[in-house]
């Protein structure tokens, strides 16, 4: 099996709930809060500006410069076409970023990412940023299939993550896992970083279905 293939095989549960959640099924319904949805912008607004940086320590910890300046356009798609479908979404809901905090679950998660691209070797490091990447491509191929009716907000939402863009670039990623040789160590180190990382995917949407605050305020 490709490493890729053993990853992905490693998450299958943790994919599956996450396409049960109401979150994504509201996605795909129009059933889903228009306040909830908005407080998972805002807390994707902050998570990108960490995940970017965590992006760009793994892409200084790259072997080859075609990997750096692959993960340096990266970053630069992501600054440019999320921040622009956040600056769409914002105006079209009247958002509010300053309104809201990082979330515990958004604060974790991010300084998740940040260790393991400090700490961690390249291949590791890869492997805890993937399931960003491919989870949401993966949801958003799903959702681009099963939206019928749903709000214009959330359509715009599915058509970045399910668009061929966003699928090249996930493939670029996966190219590079499968390019890896390993050995039996690392590479189930690479299975659970990418399995954590998958499960705080998970509770990335599921915090903002349950609009998770702080039990104290840490400001």
């Amino acid at each position: 099996m490709e490493v890729s293939e053993i990853l992905w095989s490693s998450i299958k549960d943790i994919y599956d709930a996450i396409l049960r959640h109401p979150f994504i099924v509201g996605l795909a319904d129009g059933s889903l809060d228009v306040e909830k949805f908005k407080f998972y912008i805002a807390q994707d607004h902050m998570y990108l500006d960490k995940y970017v940086r965590a992006l760009a320590v793994l892409a200084a910890k790259m072997p080859n410069i075609s990997e750096l300046q692959m993960f340096t356009r990266h970053i630069m798609n992501a600054i440019n076409v999320e921040r622009e479908l956040h600056s769409k979404l914002t105006k079209l809901l009247n958002i509010d970023i300053n309104r809201y905090i990082m979330s515990p679950t958004n604060t974790a998660y991010t300084n998740y990412l940040l260790a393991e691209a400090y700490s961690k070797p390249h291949y590791e490091a890869m492997a805890a940023i993937l399931p960003c990447y491919w989870i949401y491509e993966r949801v958003g191929r799903h959702l681009a299939e099963v939206a019928r009716e749903t709000r214009e907000e959330y359509r715009l939402w599915i058509s970045v993550y399910s668009s061929p863009e966003y699928a090249g670039s996930v493939r670029e990623v996966l190219n590079v896992i499968d390019s890896l040789e390993l050995t039996r160590e690392q590479l189930a180190d690479m299975v659970k970083a990418f399995r954590l990382a998958a499960v705080y995917e998970y509770l990335f949407w599921d915090s903002a279905y349950r609009l998770e605050q702080w039990p104290i305020n840490p400001t």
